[in-house]
């Protein structure tokens, strides 16, 4: 309990004290553009809300070592580790020129780090041939590499409305902090509870008003300590399942590489150019837009109410992995089937024939 404790009112305060000296530096930190294609607010908005994050975990970090020092030195130890991963995306989120591969190669490194102070390395992913592979040291590496670097990029894919990359986080750290409880992991739980109580200070002031928003800096950090403590459970427990933190994360997993079809084969254009249609966006524009009005308040309100419906699509896969943590077989039909009930759904909402529950009627 104190974990999360600490880690959610250091972050309520820093991230109030960001809001509340905005005009400080609002002029490098804001959000200006209200007109692009993955816009949804009304105005100018800090987006470093990754700082107070990370200003949090180093508090928990700093109280650890003087409490808890074996404890406390692994855990400053995966901070630093991040610190490529955070840097970066912060950098791009005060200047607008650091560019996706920039961002994806920094938090690649922040891997190699990781394995070099934390020994964090995949050696198995329970597929044969492929495990067969993974022996080799090299590979191995690399593939951990590329690993935690999709799902930091995953998590910023999703990062588009107020509170939905935050909430959905929550989720899978919660997640993964419990199966490392149950395990006697005190590392990975501490790690994994304290992103937790930092996220819900941050989420405080970003749902549903949106005074501040997460930023490529905080996207990349939650995504990388998602990455790093998924390989570390994985590495560290022969009894979990290496397909548990896949389906954990196949949400924001895949919709990026959805994303990256979508727009390679389909539309031939680079994966990596900005569209409004992410699954997230077609919710905000076919399912909510219309039932909240217009002007400024009636956009908050829309943003606010679209992050709801893919909390829901994201617990239809955490809590399955909860279910059968152990499980490959299942937890890989459970994959599968979300997949296609995400396509399922993709379609029909693409194609003007959302499924009637789902529509909100509601006119304000």
């Amino acid at each position: 309990m104190n974990t999360v404790l600490i880690s959610f009112l250091v972050s309520l305060v820093a991230t109030l004290l960001i809001i509340r000296f905005d005009h400080l530096h609002a002029h490098v930190s804001g959000d200006h553009d209200t007109g692009g294609v993955q816009k949804f607010h009304a105005h100018s908005v800090p987006r470093i809300g990754g700082v107070g994050i990370m200003v949090a975990l180093l508090a928990q970090g700093v109280w650890l070592l003087f409490r808890q020092p074996d404890l406390g030195v692994p855990f400053m130890l995966m901070l630093i580790a991040s610190l490529p991963a955070f840097i970066g995306g912060l950098v791009e989120d005060l200047t607008k020129r650091v560019g996706v591969l920039a961002r994806l190669g920094l938090t690649m490194c922040a891997a190699l780090l990781g394995f070099w102070l934390l020994n964090a390395t995949l050696t198995r992913i329970d597929v044969p041939l492929l495990d067969d592979l993974l022996r080799y040291g090299l590979v191995a590496l690399f593939f951990t590499a590329v690993a935690v670097g999709g799902i930091a990029n995953a998590i910023n894919i999703i990062d588009g409305f107020n509170g939905l990359a935050g909430m959905v986080a929550v989720m899978i750290l919660a997640a993964l902090g419990y199966v490392a409880f149950i395990l006697g992991d005190s590392l990975l739980w501490m790690l994994s509870f304290a992103t937790v109580g930092s996220i819900l200070g941050f989420f405080v002031w970003n749902y549903p008003r949106g005074l501040i928003f997460l930023g490529d800096g905080g996207a990349y950090l939650i995504g990388f300590l998602i990455g790093e403590i998924s390989v570390l459970l994985v590495a560290r427990h022969q009894e979990v399942s290496p397909w548990f933190p896949l389906l954990l994360v196949i949400y924001p997993v895949f919709e990026t590489l959805f994303s990256i079809y979508r727009r390679r084969f389909i539309k031939g254009v680079s994966p990596g150019m900005p569209d409004a249609l992410h699954l997230h966006t077609l919710v905000f524009r076919r399912l909510v837009r219309w039932a909240a009005g217009v002007g400024a308040t009636a956009q908050v309100k829309q943003n606010a109410a679209t992050s709801p419906y893919l909390w829901i699509l994201c617990s239809m896969s955490v809590f399955p992995a909860l279910f059968f943590w152990r499980n490959t077989v299942a937890l890989i039909v459970c994959v599968l089937g979300f997949a296609t009930v995400y396509v399922w759904l993709y379609q029909r909402i693409v194609r003007f024939r959302s499924p009637k529950l789902l529509v909100n009627r509601e006119r304000r």
